[in-house]
């Protein structure tokens, strides 16, 4: 197929622009292209609990096209809805690639660009939903499609070498052969600088003194996050330790009433703090949109996740110096390194993960050392120059595979 005097044109097609690594993912890659390529991003619409980042589309002028019917549930007449928008999207803006990001977009978008002959579909799997979402029923029926929507791909994206395995080697999505690791790429920079600054204001707010150690928690509160092990393991630890603890809980979802339910059977005092500013032992913070300031203001973070891609989080609380406590879960070994930058422990086990919190808590030089090396160890993999070149070369790559002028 011929694109005569034009640059390569590119679709991405994204599900909803709210906190989390996949977002900078999107923004980073729609953004950073130029002038190789010129991209036009489409989002869909987010759930009610969910916090939009519309400070991405400040912060780098993004002017996306949103689809309001391309939502997270399946809904047969909105999704049919979404698809044919999309394809006119398509017959329109004439995409030499179409590259979709999460399960949504990826099946819609990847059925329209398949419709519309576009020369280069590829996909990311940023996490997936294949086990600890859903039974198993329902877990088998995303399986297969994806593997349908596989054939439909020209590369698959995988954003760790664990999930890479997962979806070629325990799921059977695609052929190894098919598929691409490209690790997430972030803005580290803002993690780097005026740390005690941010460190001594974010304290401040949240009413943690200088003797507390905080150790906090970022990300939706759903099942899949699995906080109701970290509250188990927390209550372990103020059992164990004469230390001062205070403990953050950053994010908010569905689940925080059954948390708080869980804090009172163990009589452990919190707060909700955007309705109530007399901080507990516990404080849930809601969502906060500035983590450099977030992570800066902690000691330890804490990952307690049944099921993850490449956990973002994890990558920050390392840029910003602070040791890791995590379950042993998709992308969490490629993104830390075991007993160097994290403390790593096998998933839904409270009382393995209190036994490797307590480390951290009981040993400051522990907690210094894991910290520096966190910093040095993302410093070098996971800046967003490094993703937004992976991406341009397979771009190139898969062009030219398909003898696509332009």
């Amino acid at each position: 197929m011929l694109f005569l005097n034009s640059m390569p044109r590119v679709l991405r097609i994204f599900n909803r622009l709210i906190l989390g690594g996949p977002a900078f993912n999107v923004t980073f890659l729609t953004k950073f292209l130029e002038p190789d390529f010129e991209t036009k991003l489409i989002i869909g619409a987010k759930d009610d609990h969910e916090q939009e980042a519309t400070f991405l589309k400040e912060d780098y002028g993004l002017n996306p096209i949103e689809i309001q019917s391309m939502k997270r549930a399946i809904h047969f007449k909105e999704d049919r809805k979404a698809y044919l928008e999309i394809k006119k999207i398509i017959q329109e803006f004439k995409p030499h690639i179409v590259h979709t990001h999460a399960a949504k977009p990826g099946a819609i978008g990847r059925l329209a660009a398949s419709a519309c002959n576009v020369p280069v579909i590829l996909h990311t799997f940023h996490g997936h939903v294949f086990h600890s979402y859903f039974g198993k029923a329902k877990s088998q029926f995303f399986i297969q499609a994806e593997r349908y929507l596989a054939s439909k791909s020209d590369r698959i994206i995988a954003i760790s070498e664990q999930q890479k395995k997962e979806l070629s080697q325990d799921f059977a999505i695609c052929s190894p052969n098919k598929m691409e690791v490209i690790p997430l790429g972030i803005d580290l920079d803002k993690f780097y600088f005026n740390q005690e600054e941010k460190r001594k204001e974010f304290r401040k707010k949240y009413e943690i003194q200088e003797d507390e150690i905080a150790v906090g928690i970022i990300g939706r509160i759903v099942q899949v996050k699995n906080h109701k092990m970290f509250i188990d393991a927390i209550h372990e630890v103020l059992l164990s330790t004469t230390k001062k603890i205070k403990v953050i809980i950053v994010g908010d979802g569905d689940l925080r009433n059954e948390l708080m339910n869980q804090l009172d059977s163990y009589a452990i005092s919190y707060n909700y703090y955007p309705e109530n500013q007399k901080c507990e032992t516990v404080v849930f913070t809601s969502w906060l949109t500035k983590m450099e300031d977030v992570y800066a203001g902690l000691d330890i973070v804490a990952l307690t996740s049944l099921n993850e891609g490449t956990p973002v989080s994890l990558i920050e609380a390392q840029a910003s110096n602070k040791p890791i406590v995590a379950t042993n879960v998709g992308g969490v070994k490629d993104v830390c390194v075991q007993n160097d930058t994290a403390l790593i422990c096998e998933s839904d086990d409270s009382k393995a993960f209190s036994t490797e919190l307590l480390k951290l808590i009981e040993h400051d030089d522990l907690r210094f050392t894991m910290g520096l090396n966190g910093k040095k160890y993302v410093e070098k993999k996971y800046d967003k120059s490094r993703l937004v070149n992976d991406m341009r070369m397979l771009y190139y790559e898969l062009l030219k595979e398909k003898n696509v002028q332009f």
